[in-house]
Parts: structure tokens; sequence; C-alpha cells
């Protein structure tokens, strides 16, 4: 096995698959939140998956105690990796599995595409998987000249229109019905003109499309939720059955897999599959669970690959305050709780990981000094919302804060003019140091006064301050501050209760 999984930080990799970001926060933020239709869709979807867990955990008495159980156990994995990493290859290539080693997402897509070319086709069927589309698997595959089909219904809709995920579970969650109607009538071969946005048939479209893809497919791909060390199996989970018919029908299955997916044993399971359900569709268990320890002679796919993929992991493992965002499963809770992400949706991220855990997890494992990647840790207002959701109780605002430092240490030393909210915090310290300047400051407030004019309202403030006042106005100030007031007309209370006495 490779050193480069043995605790050595690998280099990140930039512009290599879905995490590379052209653009910054701000500027994709002020774009969608212009797609009214888009906020509503989210609205509507994240309320529903939210009020729906809420739910399903308050009827757990030991759920706070499960979440416990899940943060410990990747703890332990972390803290363990190499040794993990290795008995989990022990095992799987035991079973009749092969690994492949993959540093950076260049070496896992070429991985994948000789491994489809050695079976002479150029077609594959897909299971949702995070990881490739970390890697961009199927722009690196279309390259190539090879078809991948995606076959999880969400992923199809994001695929057919030429789009690209918007959350974690949800792919297609800024879709609405009918925009999902109007993709198929435009992109599905051989679809009845008359269809309509009833969800039922909508899925009946989207599975005899598929169907006959499921039929001739020689070779699938998939990802993986977890991987236990103790016996090199595999799981996925998924709520539809198309996971299962990839898992079992094609000769060859080549999984990727982000190295972090370990847990030490069977007996780990039993949390997780407790606390992903809930935490990700408001489930009490999963619809459909695969698990699969290599080959079994005459059943499912005889050829099955492992490519076990870094890209940025050790180098995420390596800081000891943002390594807890290894500990994700991939469940979105904190996503569907965030009102930066209900307003902006999943697009505006520019990453394969969108919301609270993207903000950290792309500039952990890509870097913190691209401009792009530097702006994400801001794209929160740290209420903590995600935090409390988090069945593994990462600590996002923490690390968001972590991050926060992170950059503007890296920005030390530039020499670059200050910025207006460089201004307005010199100004704060300065004005909060010392009673005195205060005190200078509320000399200033009829000037608030006369600014406010007869309506008593300041509608409009100069600068960097302007997007205060377009959503909101600010009441004029009083005449005297309360320090002022203090002052003049306060009798001590002490004092006062010793006269009545």
């Amino acid at each position: 096995m490779s050193n480069v999984f043995m605790g050595m930080p690998t280099l990140p990799v930039f512009g290599d698959g879905n995490l590379h970001i052209e653009e910054t926060f701000p500027t994709a933020a002020h774009r969608e939140l212009g797609n009214t239709q888009m906020r509503a869709n989210l609205r509507h979807a994240t309320h529903t998956i939210r009020d729906k867990r809420l739910k399903v955990v308050a009827e757990l008495p030991d759920w706070e105690e499960l979440r416990d159980a899940g943060s410990a156990t990747k703890n332990l994995v972390m803290a363990n990796l190499p040794a993990l990493l290795e008995e989990f290859e022990k095992n799987f290539t035991a079973r009749g599995g092969i690994i492949h080693w993959a540093r950076d997402a260049h070496e896992a897509n070429s991985i994948v595409a000789g491994l489809i070319k050695e079976q002479n086709t150029t077609e594959v069927v897909k299971v949702k998987s995070m990881a490739t589309q970390e890697i961009g698997l199927n722009e690196y595959l279309e390259e190539q000249g090879i078809s991948a089909f995606e076959t999880d219904l969400a992923e199809l809709i994001v695929q057919l229109g030429h789009d690209k995920p918007s959350h974690i579970l949800v792919p297609a969650i800024h879709k609405n019905r009918t925009e999902v109607r109007d993709i198929f009538l435009a992109e599905m071969p051989n679809v009845d003109p008359n269809l309509t946005d009833e969800p039922r048939l909508l899925a009946m479209a989207a599975r005899e499309h598929l169907r006959r893809k499921f039929l001739s497919a020689k070779v699938a791909i998939s990802g993986a939720n977890f991987a236990l060390a103790d016996s090199g199996t595999l799981a996925v989970v998924e709520s539809e059955g198309n996971g299962r018919m990839c898992l079992t029908l094609p000769e060859t299955l080549i999984t990727v897999m982000g190295i972090e997916k370990l847990l030490p044993g069977k007996e780990d399971l039993e949390v997780f599959m407790q606390l992903l359900p809930r935490s990700s569709t408001g489930e009490r268990m999963n619809p459909y669970t695969s698990l699969w320890t290599g080959v079994t002679e005459g059943d499912g796919p005889q050829n099955v690959h492992l490519v076990l993929m870094d890209n940025g992991r050790t180098a995420a493992l390596a800081d000891k305050y943002g390594r807890t965002a290894l500990n994700c499963i991939r469940c979105s809770a904190c996503m569907n709780v965030c009102p930066v992400y209900e307003r902006t949706g999943g697009h505006a991220y520019g990453s394969t990981y969108p919301g609270p855990i993207g903000a950290i997890l792309t500039p952990l494992l890509t870097g913190i000094t691209s401009e792009e990647n530097s702006t994400l840790p801001y794209a929160s207002s740290l209420c903590g919302a995600c935090y409390d959701a988090c069945p593994v109780k990462i600590n996002i605002p923490e690390i968001l804060v972590h991050l926060r430092g992170e950059d503007v240490d890296s920005k030390r030393g530039e020499k670059k003019l200050p910025s207006q909210m460089d201004l307005m915090m010199k100004g704060g310290s300065w004005a909060f140091s010392s009673g005195k300047h205060l005190g200078l400051l509320e000399k200033g407030l009829p000037l608030g006064k006369l600014a406010a004019g007869r309506d008593k309202k300041i509608k409009a403030l100069p600068g960097i301050a302007a997007g205060w006042t377009q959503s909101r106005d600010i009441p004029a100030p009083p005449s005297q501050s309360f320090r002022d007031w203090w002052k003049k007309d306060h009798t001590p209370v002490a004092a006062t209760n010793k006269q009545e006495k």
C-alpha cells in the first residue's frame, strides 16, 4: 500500500474534478438569490424533510446517545485510519475483490476508465455517488468516449437537464415536478408526448427509460456509504432500488470510495443505520440497503474493483481542528436546517459539497488559499443549527471560525488598500476600547436624528452598510444616549430603598 495513505498529507489537487470552484460564494449567491422559483422549491423541500426528521428523531429516547456513539466511532476511525485501511484491504482482496489506490482525481478517473475499456464497452450505469461527482468522473468518461448513465431518479433529472446537483441527498431539489416533466419531454427518447407532471407517471417514464440500460450494461459504477474493515464488506443505502440493480446485474462492478468511509466492524453499522435514514430522509429505516463482500461465485458481479481515493483527505486529516469534517456520513441534515443554504441553493457553493458541510469540507480538501475557497467559510451566520442537526456531532461552526482564521493568516503581509469592512472594524475597535471614545461618538446622535427626517427612519446607508437598509429601516437614534441618561437622571436603587426604610 502506498505511503500516501499512512498519514502523509498529499498536495491538494486544483482544477481536477468538481471540487474546483470558478467564482466566489458572494458573487454566486447574489446571482442565485434572484431565482425566486428555486428559492420556493428549496424552502418547500427542506422544510418537509426537516419536519419529518424531527418527528422520527423524537421517537428515540436514546438519540443523543446514538449521536455520541457515531461521533466516537468516526473519531476512532480517523485516529487509526492507516491500520484500518490495511485491514480492509487484506479482507477485501481475500474475498476476490481488487483494490486500486488513487492519490487524486486524475488517478481515480484514469483507473476507472481503464477498467471500463478492458471490458470493451462504451456504456456504464451508475449508482448515485458523491465521490464520482467530486472527481468529475462522468465528464472524464465522456472525454474518453464512454457514456455514463445515472440511474438515481434525481441524478437522472440533473443529467438530462444538463444541470449540476444542488443537494447531497436530493440533487434535483431545486426543480419542481413541472420542470422535471419539461426536462423529460425535451431530453428523454421515446417518452409519451402527453406526459403530465404527476409523480407516479414521471417515475414510470424514468423506469422505462432506464430498464434497457440495466439489462444491457456490462459495467456498473457505484460509491459506498460504509466499508467494514473486519470483513472487507461494502455498503450502499438508497431509496429507489436502482442501486441494487446496478450492484447485481452487470458482470463488472467498480466502486469509488473516499478513504474516510471506513467503520471498524459490523457492530458499528447498527448505530449508523439508525442515524443515517432519520437524518437524511426522515425515515425510520432505509428502504434498500445493499452489502457485498468481494466475489460470490455464480451470484452477482464476478469482476469486482474498488478505487480507494485520497484526493485531499490526508491533508484534511492533518488539520487538527478540521479533521472531524471527515466524519461526515453525507446525510445532508445540516443543509436542511441552514438559513444560508435555503436562500442561496447549492449551486452558489460552486462545489460537489454544498451547504454547511461543503463550506468546511471543500477548503479542507483543496486548500483555503484560493480566492474562491477562501469565501466559503464566511457562507454562514454561525447560528449553530447545523451542529445541532449533525448525527455525528461535527462542530461545523467551530471549524468555520478556524478556517476564517486560516484565511486571515494566509493574507497577512499582503499589501493592499483596506476595505470598507477593514475600516469599519478598525473604527469599532477604537470606539469600544475606551469610554471616552464612545462618549465622543455619542455626541453625534443629533446628526442621526437629523438624517432620519420627519418619519424618524433612516432608510439608506452608504457603502457596505447599504446592504442592511436594502431590506429594513433603522429607527432614528434617541436624543440622548443611555450613558448620558444614567449620569443625569438615575438615582441608585440601593439609596432609594435605604431612604424608604
